[in-house]
């Protein structure tokens, strides 16, 4: 039987909403939607595209990390933005820490996230091979 393995990073809406940051189970690693909060769960880095950007890619290193994940392992990421019109500076946060090893991405326009102050959420799959 395969082991699951779980990553939380403590963002509020985890034990509320009963889901958590990141989930390995053998080879495929799952990591949520993911924003930029704060050390103390508030958003992180209000009215910047690209220390949001920045700070997700943190987040989900670190989770990743928890379950013994390397950000090269990630295999597809997607990006949900705010404003598309920010595409070059999202890039460019997500380029500083793939260029070495791409994966499939993704961005996508939504209207919002559950604050304003949020302008992009990243998810990511990951797949830790032979």
């Amino acid at each position: 039987m395969t082991k699951t393995r779980r990553a939380f990073s403590g963002a509020p809406w985890e034990k509320s909403v009963g889901y958590c940051r990141a989930l390995r189970k053998g080879p495929h690693v799952w990591v949520t939607g993911t924003v930029a909060l704060d050390e103390a769960g508030k958003p992180y880095g209000v009215g910047d595209p690209e220390a949001q950007a920045r700070r997700c890619l943190e987040i989900i290193e670190k989770a990743l990390a928890e379950i013994d994940v390397k950000m090269s392992d990630i295999v597809r990421t997607r990006m949900f933005v705010t404003d598309i019109a920010h595409f070059e500076v999202f890039g460019r946060a997500h380029g500083a820490v793939f260029r070495a090893h791409p994966p499939c991405a993704t961005m996508i326009e939504v209207s919002r996230f559950v604050s304003p102050e949020f302008m992009i959420e990243i998810e990511a799959d990951a797949f830790v091979g032979e």
